[in-house]
């Protein structure tokens, strides 16, 4: 069945204040990230870490989600616009943020918090690698609710029309709705590519490295997992999504920049995978156990 999407993508209003959807995403990514992580720290495993020292971990990576992610939209996506306003960096709150830019913030604070423990960059990687795919999902979920980063047009059964693409802008949103419940917008229905990445990015990605980092792992195995699955599910997925404005395609009429920057991913998962087989395997050590040493 064509679904008309009509989600308000506020959530809550408070005089001047507005709390979108996506701002709460992001929290409930975060939470859940902190629960989970709390879980493996006190399962010990990352030996000799406490659950202040993991919160500050978490705290750092939060900002390195927020900042890479804004800059790295405006360098892979936007870099034109930033030359003609650059104070758009700042202007957080219209929205652009980039999934590759804000893992190489996260990284660069994970290189950072790791130093400071003098702990193995890559121990702290695979930890928390498997804490990453729920805000992933959440995230997806709060571009589908605000009507973003929507698919391409699809004959299939379960196509969303989306209110604000650009086919339907001469519309009101009166005509929209009488022009959907007779069935004459059908045809403008799209992929909810929002929602193929909430599912595999999110859920199947989470539960494949969840159940993979049940076990102790030589070291790269987990973070090349997570780096191979993420970056093959972004490159199909691309297929069906429309490729941000600026950009477009930027090869062969089908290449988007998310598939360019998903290619490095790939073939970093696939080397830390192959360097894993040699590579030693952290052992876990249970704060209690940790506390008696």
């Amino acid at each position: 069945m064509i679904y008309l999407h009509q989600i308000d993508p506020i959530a809550v209003h408070l005089g001047p204040l507005q709390v979108h959807w996506y701002g709460i995403m992001y929290l409930i990514g975060f939470g859940l990230a902190w629960w989970l992580g709390q879980r493996r720290v006190r399962a010990g495993r990352l030996p000799g870490v406490s659950d202040q020292a993991y919160g500050d971990l978490l705290f750092y990576a939060m900002l390195g989600v927020v900042l890479g992610g804004r800059i790295g939209y405006i360098l892979f996506y936007a870099f034109g616009d930033l030359i003609r306003d650059p104070v758009m960096l700042f202007r957080i709150w219209e929205g652009g943020m980039s999934f590759h830019g804000g893992l190489l913030g996260v990284l660069a604070a994970i290189l950072w918090w790791a130093r400071k423990h003098r702990l193995h960059f890559f121990d702290v990687t695979d930890f928390i690698a498997p804490l990453v795919p729920p805000g992933l999902g959440f995230g997806r979920l709060g571009n589908f609710i605000g009507g973003e980063l929507w698919g391409k047009p699809t004959d299939a059964g379960w196509g969303v029309i989306f209110p604000r693409a650009p086919e339907l802008a001469h519309l009101n949103l009166q005509q929209i709705h009488e022009q959907y419940a007779a069935g004459a917008l059908n045809a403008f229905a799209r992929h909810p590519s929002q929602l193929y990445q909430a599912a595999l990015e999110g859920l199947t990605m989470f539960v494949l490295l969840w159940w993979y980092s049940s076990k102790p792992r030589p070291r790269y195995a987990v973070s090349g997992l997570f780096a191979l699955l993420y970056g093959v599910f972004r490159f199909l997925v691309e297929f069906v999504r429309v490729p941000d404005a600026q950009p477009g395609y930027i090869a062969f009429g089908w290449l988007t920049m998310g598939q360019l920057l998903s290619v490095p991913l790939i073939l970093l998962g696939l080397y830390w995978l192959w360097r894993s087989r040699r590579a030693p395997t952290l052992q876990p050590l249970p704060a209690a156990d940790a506390a008696k040493g």
